[in-house]
């Protein structure tokens, strides 16, 4: 049995944090706002293996309002998740995911990425698909304003 699961994340962007994509630190004068570390990407997988598994959101399992979770690395979110998904008998077959940012370039960063993402997630690094994407000058992406990321995950029984 195969389940699919989608997750998107926004944050917005603003000087004095650090911009963390992936898992991976990013050298930038913006970093995303947020209650974490802000990590867009990881968020956004981790929402899509919640889905797959019906099981809510990032937010209904780590709410912001909650101080424990203030700061925390989002690898964090994201194996707690991958853990859920084992309790229930699956594996990732793959992700596909998009992050969209005007500046900077994150080609130098990807394959890092896709190893962390892969290692959290227990599966070879050629099932992590990772795109940048820029907002070609427009909306709050292409202003440089926000960094927003997609993922799609499919699960698969594993047991």
């Amino acid at each position: 049995m195969f389940r699919v699961g989608f997750g998107n994340d926004v944050h917005r962007l603003v000087s004095g944090r650090p911009l963390i994509i992936g898992g991976v630190s990013i050298q930038s004068e913006l970093g995303a706002e947020g209650h974490s570390d802000a990590d867009v990407l990881l968020h956004a997988i981790t929402d899509a293996l919640l889905g797959a598994l019906a099981l809510g959101d990032i937010g209904s399992h780590f709410p912001n309002s909650d101080e424990r979770w203030r700061n925390v690395e989002s690898s964090v979110f994201l194996r707690y998740a991958v853990g859920l998904m084992k309790q229930h008998g699956y594996e990732v077959a793959n992700v596909d995911s998009t992050v969209d940012i005007e500046t900077p370039k994150l080609r130098p960063y990807i394959d890092e990425m896709r190893k962390g993402i892969a290692d959290a997630l227990e599966v070879e690094t050629n099932c992590v698909s990772i795109k940048a994407k820029t907002g070609e000058g427009v909306d709050a992406v292409g202003t440089s304003v926000a960094i927003r990321a997609e993922a799609v995950v499919l699960i698969r029984w594993s047991e």
